[in-house]
């Protein structure tokens, strides 16, 4: 089973910009889909961003406009451009990939966002 190892979560100022990075194991073979998910204290797990193994995006509406999600094939890894953010951005973010059968059962231990003044 491949893992993902998330990355560069921080502190940061409403307003304020970081990248995650989203790192696999090994190559992750065919897929359908690659996302990010949050979780805030409290809350559900929610998809943030998806985007498909052609390379097409999709977000949800809180994140549209803000967040960019990419991937480099050569080096197995994704990525989240935050940008813009704002206090209730603040979350752990999980990385997942969804093959046929669904999102994998895999989740790693995510990168924790707070966005505060």
């Amino acid at each position: 089973q491949v893992q993902l190892v998330e990355s560069g979560g921080g502190l940061v100022q409403p307003g304020g910009s970081l990248r995650l990075s989203c790192a696999a194991s090994r190559s992750m073979g065919s897929f359908t889909d690659m996302g990010w998910f949050r979780q805030a204290p409290g809350k559900q797990r929610e998809l943030v961003a998806r985007i498909t193994s052609g390379g097409a995006p999709a977000y949800a509406d809180s994140v549209k406009g803000r967040f960019t999600i990419s991937r480099d094939g050569a080096t197995n890894t994704m990525y989240l451009q935050m940008n813009n953010l704002k206090l209730e951005d603040t979350a752990v973010y999980y990385c997942n990939i969804r093959r046929p059968g669904g999102w994998s059962d895999y989740w790693g231990q995510g990168t924790q966002v707070t966005v505060s003044s």
